[in-house]
């Protein structure tokens, strides 16, 4: 007879994750990314346990459209920062990885430097989920980093439009790449992504490359005087930099501190880290609620029907919702 496997010992597990253990670190996000309740129910536990050891490092989110070098500028300033004595978390949200694989895992080859690292540990988002279930596992995955003795966490998105959102809200500088020269500077306008970004970083400022990278900085800068500053303590500045040749990948990183100092001084940092708690509750509720229509057979054959009711026609989303929270309420009444 198979034995059942035993359920993980939880203080073992976070004493030696915060020992730096990489192998307790692993199984920690394991287990947070699992969608069976039995895990759940442990990694909500174990992030209560490792709450105390968080909250210390530098949360930073980075984003850019595909081409732009996330890959290579994450593995240039996670390079500079393990020189400076640092340890360096990345990870990812990609809602789209059910679809695509997501590029994260592509991007570890790309970061050939960093994964090679010991003070380095990259991690993929998890294989599926909606977006908040997504963000929700990054963000207790950032957690169980920053217990283990992680200083720095990168948080790339790899997604599109609302991924960016999702970032924004769990980190505390959200870094905007763009490429010089393509035609599209004032695109992120549009998108509203640099009304989110607090610094907007030209890549490729090298070679001939130069002068496109300049005059791209130079139409942001423009750009940015139009739009009201989320804070009056910090204006996002335009820097130019190489991935490629390190250029202005210290002074990046000075940004990235200096924004720091800025709303830690004025009160912003601690009241930005509490709203983010609340909204990472939501994020968690939305998800558990999504949840609960799945674990059902009978709730999800009636779902499948409401889906095509609304497909085709018969009803409207709005009585549709309606009558799926009224099946979420029968199943918690039976």
């Amino acid at each position: 007879m198979i034995a059942k496997p035993q359920p993980p010992d939880l203080p073992s597990l976070a004493a030696r994750l915060r020992a730096g253990d990489r192998a307790a670190l692993a199984r920690a996000i394991t287990l947070v990314e699992s969608r069976r309740a039995d895990h759940q129910a442990q990694a909500r536990e174990l992030v209560q346990i490792l709450l105390p050891s968080t909250g210390d490092a530098v949360r930073v989110g980075i984003t850019g459209s595909p081409g732009v070098g996330k890959s290579t500028t994450i593995d240039a300033l996670g390079m500079a920062l393990i020189a400076g004595g640092h340890q360096v978390a990345v990870l990812a949200v990609d809602p789209s990885s059910t679809r695509t694989g997501g590029s994260i895992l592509g991007d570890k080859t790309r970061m050939a430097r960093l994964s090679a690292e010991h003070d380095a540990y990259i991690r993929p988002s998890p294989s599926a989920g909606t977006l908040g279930g997504v963000a929700a596992k990054t963000r207790e995955a950032m957690l169980m980093c920053e217990a283990a003795g992680f200083d720095v966490v990168l948080v790339e998105t790899v997604g599109i439009g609302q991924s960016e959102t999702a970032v924004y809200d769990m980190t505390d500088f959200f870094l905007a790449l763009m490429l010089p020269g393509a035609g599209d500077e004032l695109q992120g306008i549009k998108k509203g992504l640099v009304e989110l970004a607090d610094m907007i970083a030209v890549n490729k400022a090298d070679g001939d490359n130069l002068a496109r990278a300049k005059a791209a900085a130079a139409e942001y800068r423009a750009a940015l005087h139009i739009l009201a500053p989320r804070s009056v303590h910090w204006s996002p500045p335009v820097m130019t930099y190489s991935a490629l040749t390190g250029d202005g990948i210290i002074e990046l990183w000075q940004k990235i501190l200096a924004h720091r100092d800025a709303m830690t001084a004025s009160g912003e940092f601690a009241a930005r880290r509490r709203e983010q708690q609340v909204k990472w509750m939501w994020a968690i509720l939305e998800d558990q609620l999504k949840a609960g229509l799945r674990s059902d057979a009978s709730i999800r054959a009636q779902v499948r029907q409401i889906e095509v009711a609304v497909a085709e026609g018969r009803t409207t989303p709005s009585m549709a919702a309606a009558d799926l929270m009224r099946l979420l309420q029968a199943s918690w009444h039976p």
